[in-house]
């Protein structure tokens, strides 16, 4: 037991540290279903940032790998020591959560470790589905599994706009790295290429994609808060409170995104996390 509380804290500690947000939103959750949903979002703090840490795709896929072979079931010598890898299987043997969706969020992920780019929107919602949606699922999974089959499309829909608003945020970063999110097709309904977005020069065009790609945001926003979502698996929507805002601002930055840090204030985040559990609404 002293065990699982050390490694429960570990994962605070680093979600603190890593993703502040759903730090947040896992202290706002009911205290015993803390330790796992503080494992799921340290996992997933975990493998999101592994292309800030390698600046080859290869070393990517090795860190990939060890994450991917710890839930098949053949970890390596080490893996246990691992604070985060056991609190994730603890969590995985406590409330049945499906290994096969963990370990399609790594294969999802491998994306962030090239330069592709979507070739579509569906490629752009399969990614966010498996990632982001998944992450909402698995946590709803934890507070309450009857709910939690009930509120999969709103799972859905609200992950793939917590994503896009992701994407938003990080559009400075990934331009740097030669990285681009919007999909293909929005691209090119622009009258863009991967290579002229990221070139920068044409703002009028590239306000458009990001218009484009904004609103399809808002729509799977809008059918997330249509779905209807049990107050039991709500905490789990928590930190979806703040895509509407993000994507927002992003819209009337436009082609200025490119510059512009649109992130909010921790106070400000705190605060529309706060209100969005007590009013149960994002």
């Amino acid at each position: 037991m002293a065990e699982r509380m050390a490694d429960k804290d570990t994962c605070l500690t680093m979600l603190r540290d890593l993703d502040r947000d759903r730090y947040l939103a896992c202290l706002l959750s009911p205290e015993d279903k803390r330790p796992a949903l503080a494992a799921l979002y340290a996992f997933n703090a975990e493998i999101a940032r592994i292309r800030d840490l390698v600046r080859e795709a290869l070393p990517g896929e090795v860190r990939m790998q060890w994450w991917r072979d710890l839930l098949e079931g053949t970890p390596h010598g080490e893996s246990l020591a691992n604070p985060v890898a056991a609190a994730l299987l603890n969590a995985i043997d406590t409330h049945n959560l499906p290994r096969k969706t963990l370990i399609d969020m790594i294969e999802a992920r491998i994306f962030d470790l090239y330069d592709d780019v979507f070739e579509d929107r569906n490629a752009l919602e399969g990614y966010a589905g498996e990632t982001a949606s998944a992450l909402i699922q698995l946590a709803s999974i934890v507070l309450s599994p009857a709910d939690a089959v009930t509120s999969a499309s709103a799972a859905g829909h609200a992950g793939v706009a917590q994503a896009m608003a992701g994407m938003l945020l990080l559009m400075p970063l990934h331009r740097r790295r030669g990285q681009v999110y919007i999909p293909l097709d929005m691209l090119v309904a622009a009258g863009l290429d991967r290579e002229s977005f990221l070139e920068g020069k044409d703002t009028a065009r590239i306000a458009v994609a990001i218009e484009i790609f904004c609103v399809h945001a808002l729509d799977h926003l809008k059918n997330a808060r249509q779905a209807g979502i049990p107050r039991a698996v709500f905490p789990a929507f928590i930190p979806v409170s703040l895509a509407g805002r993000v994507i927002g601002d992003a819209r009337r930055a436009g082609a200025g995104l490119f510059e512009q840090d649109i992130q909010l204030s921790q106070l400000r985040r705190q605060w529309l996390l706060g209100k969005s559990s007590f009013l149960q609404r994002f």
